[in-house]
């Protein structure tokens, strides 16, 4: 069999193909040249259809960036549970919210905590960071914790290793406790309260307290909020639309540009002067450090009185310079605050303090951290009476505002409780007047149904005494017609009794109506309805019912029915008087 030699591309070996295999080779390589010129004449013609509908996909692209970038501020926003912001333009002329004058008096009571005069107010802010790296650090505990349970239940139901289940349980009940230690070491919120008349705000304190992150957070707030982002606090939340937010937060020296850390944040800081305007934030992280303390201090105070005048809308400045914290009593643009310091414990509460300066405990946060103790106390011996009788003053100021603001939520929690038991009071004051109410109408409705009851009672009772009183004067008068009869035969006697009693009849079958009509009596058979005179009664009365087989007839004289037999009525008819 023939074959041909080659050589390789690196000159590193020789190859040997067999001539039987040489066509074959060549028939793939063409089919490889085909398979790539279709693709290519493909690419080519869907690139010429791209390139006639360009500016439409053009637009769908710049649509579908602008919608996943508007659904992801949303879901992390949902996410974080965060809270939407009352932005507002900063008025030049006065610094105030143009929006805020305008709004409605009959609001919410978050609304109306907005309305007061804040320039800015976010209480219960977290840093996105710090609040993002817990929720995950929490979620993937409970994850392992949901994973190892699992395991340990697969390894019950199918029998396997006991060893491996116990350890499996101990690594569960450890990261139980992982999980319980999170959620207590929650991280914990700063509130921002700055006036309306504040411009520059000056925070003190004992370093790793808590300032410069305090500082990143009201400045990614503001950030947050510009570009759509739910701001991560509670309601409600106020912030300005600043034209731009500049920063000198971090150590700036490079000795690639001879900057040391002094002259760095002195670079810095001049160019944010040069650029920020009246709606500007500036955020100034340990303002006047790196230099001999006494220059540094005074220049600090030049650069905050300077940026209280025009150079921004609000500065927020850290500093461990005392001099600083007394711009408060001076202008009253400045306010003071100061991140709160444990001194049982000698740590952080990461808690701002507002309306009073804080101190630097630098030599306490040495002591906790460890440094001998014969440093010190020489360390406290050099500080001096005076800066301990200031540090014993502000330390004064501190616990009394600190109890100050724990009397503050006890009387709100007081007011809560008093505006519920209000409430109840009220709830329960128009129970009883319902309740009251309610009884007056069921006792009149009663009173009403035995009222009716009664008069019904009385009128049965008048009614039946008239119709005994009438039965029994009819009982009488029978009986004196019957015992006149017995004695009727005594001629002369008879006439002289009979003539009256025709006259009598005569009068009596002569009646006289108001309106002038007169009627007689025609002594027919009386029908149902007729108007018929009972001598007995010596009143008129109409028929009600006759009952022919009796010879008896029933009548009725107003509210009064009778039955009389028909001998006792007389049939009287209508005629017009002339």
């Amino acid at each position: 069999m023939c074959s041909e030699l080659q050589n390789c591309g690196s000159d590193a070996g020789s190859m040997i193909e067999p001539i039987v295999a040489v066509p074959l080779n060549d028939e793939l390589q063409g089919a490889r040249a085909l398979v790539v010129r279709a693709e290519l004449e493909a690419l080519s013609k869907l690139t010429d259809k791209i390139l006639l509908e360009l500016d439409n996909i053009q637009i769908l692209m710049q649509e579908t960036v602008t919608l996943d970038k508007v659904t992801a501020r949303a879901r992390y926003s949902v996410a974080y549970d965060g809270t939407l912001p009352d932005l507002y333009l900063p008025n030049i002329e006065h610094g105030i919210a143009n929006a805020a004058k305008d709004e409605p008096a009959s609001t919410t009571s978050s609304a109306q905590l907005t309305k007061r005069p804040w320039k800015l107010f976010i209480p219960n802010a977290y840093h996105p960071l710090l609040l993002q790296q817990h929720q995950e650090n929490l979620r993937r505990t409970k994850k392992d914790v949901a994973s190892a349970t699992a395991e340990i239940r697969r390894r019950r139901i199918y029998g396997q290793d006991i060893a491996e289940e116990d350890q499996l349980a101990s690594e569960v009940d450890f990261m139980k406790i992982r999980v319980s230690e999170l959620e207590r070491n929650h991280p914990i919120p700063v509130d921002f309260m700055i006036a309306e008349e504040t411009t520059v705000l000056v925070i003190t304190g004992p370093n790793t307290g808590g300032k410069t992150i305090s500082l990143k957070t009201v400045g990614l707030a503001s950030l947050m909020a510009k570009i759509g982002l739910y701001i991560l606090a509670s309601e409600p939340v106020k912030i300005p639309w600043f034209d731009a937010v500049y920063a000198d937060i971090g150590d700036e020296q490079s000795l690639t540009q001879s900057l040391s850390t002094f002259s760095g944040h002195l670079k810095q800081i001049g160019a944010i002067r040069a650029q920020s305007t009246s709606q500007s934030l500036v955020l100034l992280d340990e303002v006047g450090a790196g230099t001999n303390p006494l220059e540094g201090a005074a220049l600090g105070m030049s650069l905050l009185e300077s940026f209280a005048e025009a150079g921004s809308f609000l500065t927020l400045a850290t500093t461990h310079h005392g001099e600083l914290k007394t711009l408060k009593y001076s202008n009253d643009s400045f306010e003071n605050a100061c991140v709160e310091f444990d001194e049982e414990n000698l740590k952080p509460t990461f808690r701002i303090l507002w309306g009073i300066p804080g101190r630097s405990n630098a030599v306490n946060i040495a002591e906790r951290l460890g440094l001998p103790l014969d440093i010190i106390e020489s360390a406290r011996q050099l500080l001096g009476t005076a800066g301990a009788e200031i540090n014993a003053l502000i330390m004064d100021m501190e616990k009394f505002k600190q109890e100050y603001h724990e009397q503050l939520q006890q009387a709100q929690h007081y007011l809560m409780q008093s505006k519920e038991l209000h409430n109840d009071l009220e709830v329960a004051q128009k129970s009883i007047v319902d309740h009251s109410t309610a009884q007056r109408k069921r006792k009149s409705r009663v009173v009403s149904e035995y009222a009716v009851m009664a008069r019904s009672i009385i009128h049965k009772k008048f009614q039946q005494y008239r119709e005994s009183a009438v039965a029994q004067r009819v009982l009488e008068e029978e009986k004196a017609a019957e015992k006149a009869k017995s004695e009727g035969a005594k001629g002369p006697e008879l006439s002289s009794t009979s003539a009256p009693k025709k006259t009598q009849n005569t009068n009596i079958s002569m009646v006289t109506e108001a309106n002038g009509k007169i009627i007689d009596e025609d002594g027919g058979i009386p029908e149902v309805g007729d108007l018929v005179y009972v001598p007995k009664l010596k009143n008129q009365a109409t028929v009600v019912k006759i009952d022919s087989s009796k010879n008896e007839v029933q009548v009725q004289a107003g509210m009064m029915k009778l039955k009389l037999k028909l001998k006792d009525v007389k049939v009287q008819k209508q005629r017009t008087s002339r």
